[in-house]
């Protein structure tokens, strides 16, 4: 990913917090000799520098994805930036957002103890505080045989490339400017990259 130093993030607890708050990623590898994608919710295990997750076993991706280096990446919230926000007439509009790449390599899991611990801690990630669901009550016998329809699997994180395009690169009270105006919307993407701004200031 291309990124200027301005948008670089370097703080590593930083971006393992992004991931964690947007962990729904994008898994690209080379399947059959082409790019191939699937979208799916992954859990970080930081002191373990991986992913885990798992696909459905009809999708062929994880087939062949062992012995590659894949890239999986996390999109955060994103916004059109226009110049009539920071009056002046000689600029382009940009767009603002925050994107994590990770690089790494696979490992399917085969351990059932594993994989239900990984079923299990995605569960408790997703559902709320005071839902009644837990995934221990639910039938082992069921959670067998639904177990048997997904492959499980850990990304070891080889390489981490993060970017915060935030309009750094513009004098402080240009971007007030532009939080400003991003804070008067409705739409959720352009309120929160208002707040992720306000944090780079």
């Amino acid at each position: 990913m291309y990124i200027p130093n301005h948008f670089k993030i370097g703080d590593e607890e930083k971006i393992f917090e992004f991931i964690e708050k947007y962990s729904f990623a994008t898994l690209y590898s080379m399947h059959k000799g082409e790019p191939y994608a699937t979208h799916l919710p992954l859990i970080l295990k930081k002191d373990e520098k991986a992913l885990y997750g798992h696909f459905a076993r009809p999708n062929g991706q994880w087939k062949d994805i062992e012995n590659q280096t894949v890239l999986v990446i996390f999109q955060g919230p994103h916004s059109y930036i226009s110049p009539s926000w920071y009056e002046i007439t000689d600029a382009v509009p940009t767009w603002n957002y925050v994107s994590i790449h990770l690089y790494g390599k696979v490992d399917i899991i085969e351990d059932d103890k594993v994989i239900y611990e990984s079923l299990n801690e995605m569960v408790t990630k997703y559902e709320k505080l005071n839902s009644p669901y837990n995934l221990e009550n639910v039938d082992s016998r069921y959670i067998e045989g639904l177990s048997k329809g997904i492959v499980a699997f850990k990304i070891n994180i080889t390489k981490i490339e993060a970017k915060a395009k935030l309009s750094q690169n513009h004098p402080e009270e240009r971007q007030k400017l532009i939080i400003e105006q991003l804070e008067k919307s409705t739409d959720q993407n352009e309120i929160l990259v208002a707040s992720l701004m306000k944090e780079n200031l």
